[in-house]
């Protein structure tokens, strides 16, 4: 977990983390916080294990960290969150000793999380990745279940993770 400690600890992160908590405060459905991204790596962690797939615990950590801190870019400039969280990403990346390879993998995942279509590729990375994503969200026990935009069928009604 060593890459992901420093990406979490460098100060152009842990201000992204706290704007992000401050521009969704008053945000009544799922927010992009440390909690959502602890527990997208942790189903994608438990999904690897299960299917016996591997890839390192600190590269899944390290991709979820990341995947959803563009949304600061959305939320004030309108840009795609996956691209503004590629374009972080890229930054902090720099700071690790992940290689190339490792941060292709970390980069194609970040990029491709959006939507509920894990077909769309035969990266198992990515398909884990979007999979541990869309189950992270707790819709059994969400409060405005019936005001979201998922469908029903999207939506976690039951506990899986």
């Amino acid at each position: 977990m060593r890459n992901t400690n420093i990406i979490y600890e460098l100060p152009f992160i842990q201000a992204h983390l706290e704007e992000l908590d401050s521009l969704e405060a008053t945000r009544i459905y799922c927010r992009h916080n440390l909690e959502h991204f602890l527990s997208v790596a942790r189903i994608c962690y438990t999904l690897c294990l299960e299917q016996k797939v591997n890839i390192p615990k600190d590269l899944i950590y390290t991709t979820a960290l990341l995947h959803d801190l563009g949304r600061v870019e959305e939320i004030k400039h309108g840009t795609s969150h996956d691209h503004a969280s590629v374009d972080l990403a890229i930054q902090a990346l720099t700071y690790t000793d992940y290689t190339a390879e490792e941060q292709a993998s970390i980069l194609k995942a970040i990029g491709n999380h959006r939507g509920r279509d894990v077909a769309t590729t035969d990266d198992t990375f990515v398909q884990l990745f979007k999979q541990a994503d869309n189950l992270s969200r707790d819709c059994y026990n969400c409060r405005v279940r019936d005001l979201c935009k998922w469908s029903d069928e999207r939506k976690n009604l039951h506990i899986k993770y």
